[in-house]
């Protein structure tokens, strides 16, 4: 669900590689975390899985969260 808050996820912030890769992960080192998707603290069009942005692991805020999975297993 898009809209309600900017979601964490695992990957650190960094340039992509330039070859064809599904699912990137970005780099194995550095400060910086992956923030995607957009929340209602933003404008419509930042709402989107594709939209990815970057900020210190220590930001907190109430358009930031992250979504917990559970392995079906």
């Amino acid at each position: 669900m898009y809209g309600n808050v900017g979601e964490w996820v695992q990957d650190r912030y960094g340039d992509y590689s330039s070859a064809s890769v599904t699912d990137p992960r970005g780099p194995f080192f550095g400060s910086r975390r992956v923030v995607r998707g957009g929340s209602w603290f933003f404008s419509a069009k930042y709402s989107r899985a594709a939209i990815r942005y970057n900020s210190s692991p220590d930001l907190r805020g109430g358009y930031l969260g992250f979504r917990l999975a559970r392995d079906a297993d």
